[in-house]
């Protein structure tokens, strides 16, 4: 009779790999089996040090990509930087410049019709060339407009297949409520992505008389400070801080708290932590 041989650790190791290879040769392994059951064998290459803790961190962070919408990571409507179809080119020119984005949304006369996206490299031909009178209509690339709900696993495919990198996120008006990039995509699988046009936010700006955009990181003296108020005996150190102990939990975007005759909603934020919050003051 033939006895059955256990295999060993190095058979062991090579079969693990040779399943991890199957995987990952599938662009969509992800979807073709159950969330735990790929972390647990994600789990089980990295106790085999087949991959290490690294990559381990980062193919569960793919995974949790299509537990995510857009709406999630999207930068939200009052941050956008856009371009209207009517505007004066000298005004939205020195715009383009001040903010060193690749891409913007351009609007039509509706508040909420989207005309196109305008690439920055499109218009350096005509300013090189000195013109001042152009169509900015025919420079135009095609929007693509996506629902707040849409997994960004979805977005990131449809990103690579059509080879474009901006999609304006929509409400299930039809409305715009943001947009969303490949790279805000792309930082929920390897963290934040800097560039050499980003520049540190400021914590607190003043769009109107009465409303104002706080970077949830803006501490809470300052904050009294400017406002001339106090919250309390509450024991946090941002506004961020402060909305979350008002709540009692991690707040989502559009949640709001009230303190006086001021009202504070979360703008931007993501599964993790809150980035933005509006503030705005009524009269009286």
């Amino acid at each position: 009779m033939n006895e059955k041989t256990e295999p060993d650790s190095g058979n062991s190791s090579a079969g693990l790999f040779s399943r991890l290879k199957k995987y990952l040769r599938n662009p969509f392994f992800i979807k073709t089996t159950s969330v735990a059951e790929v972390s647990e064998f994600l789990e089980n290459a990295r106790q085999s040090n087949v991959i290490d803790k690294e990559a381990q961190i980062m193919a569960n962070k793919a995974l949790r990509l299509g537990d995510t919408s857009v709406k999630e990571i999207m930068v939200p409507k009052v941050e956008m930087i856009t371009v209207a179809i009517d505007e004066p080119a000298t005004s939205y020119i020195e715009r383009i410049i001040q903010s060193g984005h690749s891409r913007y949304p351009v609007l039509g006369k509706g508040m909420d019709e989207v005309s196109g996206i305008l690439l920055a490299k499109d218009l350096l031909p005509i300013l090189s060339s000195g013109q001042t009178e152009f169509n900015i209509e025919d420079m135009l690339r095609k929007a693509n407009v996506v629902p707040e709900t849409k997994k960004a696993d979805s977005l990131l495919e449809e990103f690579k297949q059509d080879r474009s990198h901006l999609a304006i996120v929509v409400d299930e008006y039809g409305a715009i409520s943001g947009l969303v990039t490949i790279e805000d995509i792309l930082e929920e699988l390897v963290g934040e992505i800097e560039d050499e046009h980003d520049i540190e936010d400021e914590e607190l700006i003043q769009i109107t008389e009465k409303e104002f955009i706080a970077d949830a990181k803006l501490d809470i003296e300052s904050f009294e400070e400017h406002f001339d108020l106090s919250v309390g005996d509450l024991d946090v150190e941002t506004i961020g801080g402060l909305m979350i102990s008002k709540l009692g939990v991690l707040p989502k975007i559009n949640d709001e708290i009230t303190l006086g005759n001021m009202k504070l909603k979360v703008v931007a934020a993501d599964k993790r932590k809150i980035k933005k919050i509006g503030i705005s003051i009524s009269s009286g």
